[in-house]
């Protein structure tokens, strides 16, 4: 892989953290920014560019995060920015609505090339990934004519009223913000690591997971009001759960033998991240629709629902769209960025990532009895922390862990449910001693936070 990068790929402390620009930035953010908008690291973007973020203090950190898996190409690729400048010299917008242009359409025939399955697809574009979930499940129930719509535990698709209410977790995204959207139904999801285990004292399967949340359809909704299910096939916020093998397929099976629509949720997993083009792509699931953003366009705001040209055609003229939606610029950037992926084979970068860092995190796991399970897969990584002897959540020392190593220079993501795991999101082009040096940092973290006192007791 060769990429020139702008910023020098190391990391650099000049100051503690935050710095003082940063502090005086926090200060001003309070009088105007409202207090509801959290950030998760105290300190402020000057530039960022490969795997680092430069701070306005001059401190340059090493990015784990990026921006939750969007900027997967890095955030200032040369391509991209290049695509960028191209079109907003040309023209910024126009709304596709009103007068379209090509670049929508160029969009829209990449997705149908790179998603799975061999059948005509139709593409709608949007902003955010909440804002194709939403219309997912629009696109769903006009081609059904049902309206329910079958969620699971653990679930992130959202902060719009339907997206919460598809969503698991109450605080921070729910809580004070009803009452949502009604003909929601939660299912259990596939949990390896906390999975109770089965009569014969096994652990249960991806099948026998898949079964009990069938039979709980069946029962509590039943299979001919069920419009869609909606699923990531790799969990994101609520901990980067890896179902266990056979579970996606067998809910894939029973919806496509029930007229129900099956939507993968992909906004996380999508565009090179897990290895793969698409997360689903591992157990060979082609969903009749799929929700896409993060990762598509370098940084720029663009979302996409793609599948099944017959359910997508089904929603009358007028029925899908939206002002902004498939933004020229967003475009341009995308076109760019998917040529970047395809390029650089940034879906093999990210298999090297896991090789480079799952076996030292593999390695924590065996020798600290804080680390109750690594998981993930490609550049999609996570460490859940526990009680020692116990899988009792730990979430004390995940925030520990996350504010140690940022003090170092490590900027690091924490998510799940209980607040006790921590997700590894690296940019896929990220270079592999930038990356070792952010493992050191953090496998030092984790050590400490181990041995202090407090923290694992």
């Amino acid at each position: 892989m060769t990429i020139e990068y702008r910023l020098p790929q190391q990391r650099s402390l000049r100051t503690s953290l935050p710095g003082p620009r940063s502090a005086e930035l926090t200060e001003r953010r309070r009088k105007v920014v409202g207090a509801g908008v959290g950030s998760s690291v105290p300190v402020y973007v000057a530039d960022a560019d490969g795997g680092v973020i430069l701070d306005v203090d001059g401190n340059s950190l090493i990015d784990l995060g990026s921006g939750i898996a969007v900027t997967s190409v890095g955030a200032s690729d040369s391509a991209v920015v290049e695509a960028v400048r191209e079109q907003a010299g040309r023209f910024t917008h126009t709304c596709f609505m009103v007068t379209p242009y090509e670049g929508y359409i160029e969009v829209a025939e990449r997705l149908a090339e790179l998603t799975p399955g061999d059948h005509p697809k139709r593409t709608v574009l949007f902003n955010s990934g909440a804002e194709a979930v939403e219309n997912a499940v629009k696109i769903a129930r006009s081609a059904t004519g049902r309206d329910a719509v079958v969620v699971f535990d653990h679930a992130y698709h959202g902060r719009t009223n339907l997206t919460m209410a598809l969503t698991a977790k109450n605080q921070p995204y729910k809580n004070g913000f009803g009452p949502f959207a009604p003909e929601v139904y939660r299912m259990p999801m596939s949990y390896p690591f906390r999975e109770g285990l089965g009569y014969d004292g096994t652990p249960i399967t991806g099948d026998q997971a898949a079964r009990r949340a069938i039979t709980l359809i069946e029962k509590q909704i039943g299979a001919d009001n069920v419009a869609a299910i909606v699923i990531e096939p790799i969990q994101g916020e609520g901990g980067f759960i890896v179902p266990a093998p056979g579970f996606l397929p067998a809910l894939a099976g029973w919806a496509r033998d029930h007229g129900v629509v099956f939507v993968a949720d992909e906004v996380q997993t999508g565009f090179a991240r897990t290895g793969n083009w698409f997360a689903c792509e591992d157990e060979n699931v082609v969903p009749d629709l799929m929700t896409l953003a993060k990762g598509i366009a370098g940084g720029l705001p663009l979302a996409a629902v793609t599948g099944r040209a017959d359910l997508v055609d089904a929603v009358h003229p007028g029925g899908l769209g939206g002002t902004y939606g498939g933004n020229p610029v967003a475009c341009a950037a995308a076109l760019a960025t998917l040529d970047r992926m395809r390029d650089l084979d940034l879906p093999e970068r990210a298999r090297h990532i896991a090789d480079v860092a799952l076996p030292r995190l593999r390695a924590l796991a065996d020798e600290l009895d804080i680390v109750g399970e690594v998981r993930g897969r490609g550049a999609m990584l996570a460490i859940e922390f526990v009680m020692p002897g116990s899988r009792d959540p730990n979430p004390v020392a995940t925030a520990a862990i996350a504010a140690t190593a940022l003090a170092q220079g490590v900027v690091l993501l924490t998510c799940g449910t209980y607040g006790n795991v921590i997700r590894l999101l690296p940019p896929l082009v990220i270079p592999d001693e930038l990356l070792v040096d952010a493992l050191d940092v953090l496998e030092d973290a984790v050590r400490g936070a181990a041995g202090a006192e407090g923290l694992v007791r």
